[in-house]
């Protein structure tokens, strides 16, 4: 296992590791922070702080689960030093508008590129959920907020970016 070649001083698997987590890494970041100069400082700290606390790693889940968990954690954390918001939203409708199948002609490129211009809250909260696949409780739980309103924001977002899909939509055509 690589990992416990790197515990064994092994210097190539170092760079075997970074080899093969740094794309899904730098890519978790990027649509957390929607910023490749941040994200590529995020991807650095992280692996840099995952190996030198390598030897906590207990194998309870994968490297690669580890390692994200240390990536969204540092992205979060920026976003919370550049002061984004993440609102605490009331009284917000319990049903997104559905795409129809006459919108299936969106490529996963377009909804990426449409996800990278929501507000930061929204992009974060979406992105966490659909892409890293993390429950609203854990995304509440990370960022410090009700559950209710990590719902509330998820629900928003995916109005929003319907929103800006139908825009594209009626502009494309």
């Amino acid at each position: 296992m690589l990992v416990q070649r790197c515990l064994e001083g092994d210097h190539t698997a170092y760079r075997q590791l970074y080899e093969r987590y740094s794309r899904a890494m730098f890519n978790t970041s990027l649509r957390i922070v929607n910023s490749r100069h941040d994200a590529e400082d995020i991807l650095q700290e992280a692996f840099a702080d995952a190996f030198q606390q390598l030897s906590q790693f207990e194998k309870r889940s994968t490297f690669g689960a580890w390692l994200k968990q240390i990536v969204v954690y540092k992205s979060i954390n920026l976003l919370k030093k550049k002061k984004i918001n993440f609102l605490e939203i009331d009284g917000s409708s319990d049903r997104a508008d559905e795409v129809s199948a006459e919108d299936t002609w969106y490529t996963v490129e377009m909804i990426r590129e449409l996800i990278g211009e929501l507000p930061d809250g929204y992009r974060t909260v979406l992105s966490l959920s659909l892409f890293e696949g993390y429950s609203h409780e854990q995304i509440a739980e990370t960022l410090g907020l009700a559950s209710s309103s990590v719902r509330s924001q998820y629900i928003r977002a995916k109005q929003k970016l319907l929103n800006l899909l139908k825009k594209k939509a009626v502009n494309e055509h």
